[in-house]
């Protein structure tokens, strides 16, 4: 491959990582190259599993429907993908432009982490650590990521999320040099929390395991607590959420030394 494609090949995958899909007639113009150009670099990109062509143009992959499609009609899932989504998609592009190639990377379950995981589907070299089914099958097809699932039962629907003792001890052989959490709850004195405690149990156990433990939030969630506690504010690095965060919130995390990116 040519510098000049590979360099035309990044800059579609970043366009579909900023629009999700994008018409061969508007890579064209936003790029300046001939459609018979662009029409290889998509089946190339498309032969690498890092996007899949439509009629007229391409989505990034794990946009389109995916072979686990039928789970998503549990409301309790979907509704919380859909709920603060334009805040979610920019937050999971800023998670994922922490992350460098050949990095070990943690990701809970959750509906903003499977947008984080969905941003790093181009990278190469990388170790994914999950304990979300969802994640776990939008990546089995791609031959760039390495993924591995904890383990564990599944006790809720539309969860998708391993918990109990085989999820926890599945952590211990791993360490993880970034770990991305959810929570439904984010406050500068309690720290991150969740609903439901077994989840944080496994939670908790991949915090350990990492350098870095990286809170992925939006707004709406920050000052709330919900009951399980998954890590407490000391333990927090980065606090990545919308640019809706209160300024005095904000001071609040920062003064107990976490980084504060609002996207």
């Amino acid at each position: 491959m040519s510098v000049n494609t590979d360099k035309r090949a990044k800059e579609i995958l970043h366009l579909l990582l900023r629009e999700g899909k994008a018409s061969v007639d508007a890579l064209i113009t936003s790029l300046g190259a001939s459609s018979a150009s662009i029409r290889r670099d998509l089946a190339r990109l498309e032969k690498q599993g890092l996007v899949h062509r439509t009629h007229g143009g391409a989505m990034l992959a794990g946009n389109g429907p995916s072979v686990y499609e039928a789970f998503r009609f549990d409301a309790s899932f979907a509704v919380r993908e859909d709920r603060f989504a334009a805040e979610k998609q920019r937050i999971a592009r800023a998670a994922a432009a922490l992350v460098q190639d050949d990095e070990t990377i943690g990701l809970a379950a959750g509906t903003t982490t499977t947008l984080v995981a969905r941003q790093l589907v181009h990278r190469k070299g990388l170790h994914i650590v999950t304990n979300a089914v969802n994640i776990g099958m939008e990546l089995s097809s791609n031959v760039r990521v390495d993924t591995t699932l904890t383990g564990g039962s599944l006790r809720w629907a539309g969860a998708f999320s391993l918990v109990g003792p085989a999820a926890i001890e599945s952590l211990s052989a791993v360490i993880m040099n970034r770990l991305f959490l959810g929570a439904t709850g984010v406050d500068p004195d309690r720290g991150a929390t969740i609903i439901q405690p077994e989840e944080a149990a496994v939670f908790r156990a991949m915090a350990r395991q990492a350098q870095q433990r990286i809170v992925v939030a939006d707004s709406s969630k920050v000052g709330h607590i919900s009951p399980a506690v998954v890590c407490t504010v000391k333990e927090i690095d980065i606090l990545i959420t919308d640019t809706s965060i209160p300024d005095d919130m904000a001071a609040r995390f920062r003064e107990k030394g976490v980084k504060v990116m609002a996207v």
